[in-house]
Formats: structure tokens, C-alpha cells, sequence
């Protein structure tokens, strides 16, 4: 029976001690208040004056606590034998429990500093921006948002992902030093795992990105992930989702576990049409990177209750510093360059492009038009386009269909890589005549006899069957090959590059490519502006459709007459004219110049403005008509 109960008051102990560090103080307190409550009573039962001389039970109780905390305190009793025994008694036990307690402590403090260091707390924010998942697109939406809450006094964006807390936020910080007023959280834990979010607090969170992973299952992670966040019970309002997924077939399945609460956009639709666009517009790359980036200037609706009533086309002028592009009703229906004659109504919102929404505001006096600068030649008619596609990925036959639609009827495009293109690629096309050269792109023998020199535009894509570090290399050696080439044949076409790195574009500007269109940046700023403004989905949906209005580099001297001052308020009327909306322009002498590239949005009204020949203007428009690179060239 004996034996028994020892076993039980053992089990009942080791569960007792397994409670933590909570469990082994309160052990400890209760060993101090054995022991003190044991000697003060001692004392008072076996010493005769002792006890009387100290204050009695509650005396050398206290003289006990004291001498438990600090066994120095006992050098200065004096006693008889029995008292100083005791008191040594209780110094004694006092230096064991004091040791356990401060060892108990440290280990207490250092598994709770290592339960924080593994991000695993529960975070309690309002208001802030949560993100799931981690790729290197992590790094552009943090910059972006840090830069879109530079006005906010505090903001906050939280980070859940399956990495380690301290990695995540070293890697920030080596990336993004100074995050302003907005901190930056990290939290440790698989977003597809209910307990894990929760720790985020989504219930109070302004909005909510779901980043594509890296990894060929980065598109069933997302799907995934939108069907968590749609089952579960939200408390209060639901924040906007926005995610994006890597394969266009995966967008109907992506959008039907978002249940319509949350914005899908198709990734590899957007690469491909950055690309089947900028092919023949060079600088449309640095356009869409600053729109779409909250540095420089980017896309606000404002409410002018003074053009209630006035048409877009008088709005065009009424502005000091920013540039009205488009219109949005009170249904949320947004169109793009609308029609000149489009009356504003009430409750309408008109779509501009700012730098900030603090400089929108009416001019106190219109600038001058210079009518003598407008030209009233025709427009260049459209030529026939000779394009050849370097290296072959996944998404050639839809860029391929893409430039189909782009091109005049008679246009050729050529696929020049090491492996033929899938069987049936011609099949559906109206305007191209498709062709097929074996090339190997990093050769330059390979690429010599493709006589380049009797194409307009070259395109080259990165290829998706290696990793993108590696593939980025290849690029950057056939982009060495291509402009040498370019130069002994006396500059004759444009190129046009694929890149899966933004730090690789940068070492490429080297090869002065005219265009790189890195599609994991642009989708990560494009995720960046839906999650602040969801509204702005209609806008880049028509931006990026080829039925809407689109941005397009074109002669500038279609609008002005080259070598004659005017200014850009008198651009935007020889636009507003042509049924166009010009929002900036590009010299040519300073396209090789980062970070603009000689593309300058939303520039001054009244500034003394001269265009050369081989200038360009950024409008928006529904037809390209023509349009001209650097080099002069008619597109």
C-alpha cells in the first residue's frame, strides 16, 4: 500500500514539475515558507530569551526571510548555540533555494526568449497588412508598402510564413534598411494551417496577400490557401484578399476557392502581354514600373465636385500637378481614356495620375496652348513587323497568339531555339507567318546566322526547363552577344528581354537591351497596388486587355512639331484631340539613363518643352497607330 502511494504522490509531482517554470517557483516559494515556518518555530520552543530578545515567532520569521535571501546577513547574530544553529540552518537551506530559484529563472527566461525568437506569439494589431508566404518577391511588397504608408504616423505589415523568425527578419533588414514608420513583423508558421494563421490576427487586418511560394506547387499552395482563408468564420468585416497565381489554367480553380472575396490575378497573362507590348514600344517597361510602384507617380480616384457637368476632355486641362487618364461611376465601373465628350456626373470619380493624392487639386489658371506647335501632319501608317523570339518557354504559344493580334496583316515572327515549338502553333494565327530557326542562344555562331539584321525586334526569353538564376545567366550571355552584333551591323533592331531576378536587370543594363520585362517584380508591385486600392483591378484590367485602352510610346512628332518650344500642356491638347490621353513623354537621349529611362510622367504643365525625332509621348489610347524607338525606327 506504501508502495503504492509513493508511486501515486511521485506521478502526482512529476506532473506538478512538467507545468514549467511557474510550477518549479511555486515549489520553491512553498520549500521557503516550509522552512521559515519550521525554524521560527524551533526557535521559539527550544531557546528561552532568544526568541523574546529577536520580536518573539513573527521576529525570527522575519530575521529567517532575510537570512533565506541574503546568507551574509547572519554574520552579525549573537545568541546562544541553539539560536545561531538555527539560523545557520535556515541561511543553509536559504543558499539552495535562492540557487534553484535564479536557475529556475534563467531557464524560464531563456525558453520564453527562444519561444519569441521562433515568432510563434500571438500578434495583436489593427489595421495592419498581413502577407503569407515568403519568395523574393517579399522584398518588392515591403518596400512598396513602406513606401505607400510614408504618411501614416504608424502602419504595420506582418509576415507569416514556414521560415525561420530571425532569418525572415535579418534578410529585411539587410534588404530594406530603413522601413520608416512602418514595422515589420514576422511570424513563424505554415499559412495553410488554421492554428498558424490565427496568430496573425486576421480578423482586424486592413488587407491581406496571398504571395505565390517558390516551387512548382507555388500555384496549388495559393489555391489552397484562398480556401482556408474562405472557410473560415470571419468576426467584423473580412479584409480584401488579393493573390496571383503562375499558371493561367489554375485561375478558375483560384478564383473559385476565393469564393468572389478575393482578387486572382493571372501572372503569366500579364508577363506575356507586358511582353507582346513592349516589344515594339521601347521604355514601356520603366512606364508600367513606375505607375504601378508608389515612388514616383501612380494611380488615384479623386472626387472634383467643380466638373460636375464638365466633359473629360475640358478635365484634361483642369488639373495643376497631376493628369486625369480615366472615369469612375458610382457603380464602380472604370473606363480608361474615355471618350472626349464624356460628361462627368455626380458621384463620379476621376482617375489620375499623381505623385500623391495631397497634390490633386484644381489649377488657379490654365498654362498657355502654343496652337502653332500642334501638327496637323497625318500619323505614320503601320508597317509590317519582322520579329524573331529567342529560346522557347512555356508561354510562347500564348505570346505568340498575343503578337498575332498586335500586328498588321503580312507581319512575320520567327522562333529561333535549340528545340522545336509544340506541333499546331500556326494553326489559329491571322496576321503572322510563323517560321522556326534551330538556334542555340548562347552561341554566337548560332546566332549570326540568324541574320539578325534583317529583323525590327528581337525578343528573348528566358528559359523556364532551369532554375531562374541560372536561366538569368544565360540571358545575360545572348544579350552580350546580340548588342555586339547590333553594333557591327549599324544598330538595326530593338531588343526586348525576359528576366526572372530584378537585381540581374540592373547587372544587365550593361548590355543596353532597350526593354527587360521582369514579370515576378511587376506582379509583385501590381499585388502591392490592389492591396492598398482594390478598386484599381478595372483599371489594369483594361490596361493589360488589348480590346481597352493601352499605354504607347508614340513619334512626338505626331502631336508636336520637333525643334519648336511649346510645352506639355500643349501635348496633352494635341492628344486630347486625336481622342488620346498624354500623360508624359520620353526623351531619347536619356534612355540608357537609370531609374527613368528618359520616360518622365506627369511633368510639368508649363515648362519650356522641345521634342526631337527620335522623342516619343506616353499616351493612352485604343489603336498604337505607329510608334518609333531610340533609333528612329517606325514600329
Amino acid at each position: 500500500m506504501k508502495g503504492r502511494l509513493r508511486t501515486r504522490f511521485r506521478y502526482w509531482f512529476d506532473g506538478t514539475m512538467d507545468r514549467g517554470t511557474p510550477a518549479l517557483i511555486s515549489w520553491l516559494a512553498l520549500s521557503s515558507v516550509v522552512l521559515i515556518a519550521m525554524t521560527s518555530t524551533l526557535v521559539v520552543l527550544f531557546t528561552d530569551t532568544d526568541a523574546e530578545d529577536n520580536g518573539g515567532w513573527l521576529g525570527v520569521a522575519w530575521m529567517s526571510v532575510l537570512r533565506t535571501l541574503d546568507a551574509g546577513t547572519m554574520g552579525g547574530d549573537t545568541g546562544g548555540p541553539v539560536f545561531l544553529g538555527l539560523m545557520l540552518a535556515v541561511t543553509l537551506g536559504g543558499i539552495f533555494i535562492v540557487s534553484a530559484l535564479i536557475g529556475v529563472l534563467t531557464t524560464g527566461l531563456n525558453q520564453k526568449l527562444q519561444e519569441l525568437r521562433k515568432g510563434r506569439s500571438q500578434l495583436i494589431e489593427h489595421g495592419h497588412t498581413i502577407v503569407l508566404g515568403w519568395s523574393d518577391q517579399v522584398f518588392t511588397v515591403v518596400s512598396e508598402l513602406v513606401e505607400a504608408n510614408q504618411s501614416e504616423r504608424r502602419s504595420c505589415v506582418v509576415i507569416l510564413a514556414d521560415r525561420d523568425k530571425i532569418f525572415m527578419e535579418d534578410s529585411i533588414r539587410a534588404r530594406i534598411p530603413d522601413t520608416g514608420s512602418t514595422r515589420v513583423i514576422c511570424r513563424s508558421g505554415n499559412p495553410l494551417v488554421r492554428a498558424d494563421l490565427e496568430l496573425v490576427s486576421p480578423d482586424t487586418a486592413k488587407s491581406l496577400m496571398v504571395l505565390p511560394p517558390e516551387g512548382p506547387d507555388r500555384d496549388i499552395d495559393v489555391i489552397k490557401a484562398l480556401l482556408l482563408l474562405q472557410s473560415r468564420q470571419w468576426t467584423g468585416s473580412r479584409p480584401h484578399v488579393v493573390s496571383a497565381v503562375h499558371d493561367s489554367e489554375n485561375l478558375a480553380a483560384a478564383q473559385l476557392a476565393a469564393g468572389g472575396h478575393a482578387l486572382v490575378i493571372d501572372a503569366e497573362d500579364i508577363a506575356v502581354r507586358l511582353i507582346a507590348q513592349a516589344h515594339r514600344q521601347t521604355g514601356l517597361s520603366a512606364v508600367f514600373n513606375e505607375l504601378l510602384s508608389f515612388i514616383g507617380n501612380e494611380f488615384y480616384f479623386h472626387t472634383e465636385p467643380a466638373l460636375v457637368g464638365s466633359t473629360y476632355g475640358l478635365a484634361l486641362h483642369a488639373f495643376e500637378l497631376c493628369v486625369p487618364v480615366g472615369l469612375r461611376n458610382p457603380r464602380g465601373d472604370v473606363l480608361v481614356n474615355p471618350p472626349m465628350d464624356s460628361v462627368i456626373g455626380p458621384g463620379d470619380q476621376i482617375l489620375v495620375v499623381a505623385e500623391d493624392d495631397l497634390l490633386i487639386r484644381l489649377c488657379e489658371t490654365r498654362p498657355t496652348i502654343v496652337e502653332s506647335a500642334i501638327t496637323s501632319g497625318p500619323t505614320q501608317s503601320p508597317t509590317l513587323d519582322r520579329t524573331v523570339l529567342i529560346g522557347e518557354n512555356s508561354r510562347t504559344r500564348k505570346l505568340v497568339r498575343l503578337l498575332d493580334s498586335f500586328v498588321q496583316p503580312g507581319s512575320t515572327l520567327d522562333i529561333a531555339a535549340p528545340r522545336q515549338p509544340a506541333a499546331g502553333l500556326d494553326e489559329t494565327l491571322v496576321n503572322l507567318t510563323l517560321g522556326f530557326k534551330l538556334c542555340e542562344p548562347t552561341r554566337r555562331s548560332s546566332l549570326e546566322a540568324l541574320n539578325l539584321g534583317s529583323y525590327q525586334h528581337i525578343v528573348v526569353l528566358s528559359d523556364d526547363t532551369v532554375a531562374p538564376g541560372p536561366s538569368d545567366d544565360r540571358t545575360l550571355v545572348t544579350l552580350l552577344h546580340l548588342r555586339d552584333i547590333e553594333e557591327s551591323l549599324g544598330d538595326p533592331y530593338s531588343i526586348v528581354t525576359e528576366m526572372n531576378d530584378d537585381a540581374n536587370r540592373e547587372v544587365a543594363q550593361v548590355t543596353k537591351a532597350d526593354d527587360f520585362i521582369v514579370s515576378t517584380k511587376v506582379i509583385s508591385l501590381l499585388l502591392t497596388q490592389l492591396t492598398e486600392n482594390r478598386h484599381l483591378h478595372a483599371v489594369f484590367t483594361d490596361l493589360f486587355n488589348p480590346e481597352g485602352s493601352e499605354i504607347y510610346l508614340k513619334p512626338a512628332s505626331d502631336y508636336v512639331v520637333p525643334g519648336t518650344e511649346a510645352n506639355f500642356a500643349t501635348v496633352i491638347e494635341a492628344a486630347r484631340r486625336r481622342g488620346e490621353t498624354a500623360i508624359g513623354y520620353r526623351f531619347a537621349e536619356h534612355n540608357e539613363a537609370p531609374p527613368n529611362y528618359g520616360i518622365f510622367l506627369n511633368p510639368s504643365r508649363s515648362s519650356p518643352l522641345v521634342f526631337g525625332s527620335k522623342d516619343a509621348v506616353v499616351v493612352f489610347a485604343e489603336e498604337e497607330g505607329a510608334a518609333v524607338d531610340d533609333a528612329g525606327r517606325s514600329r
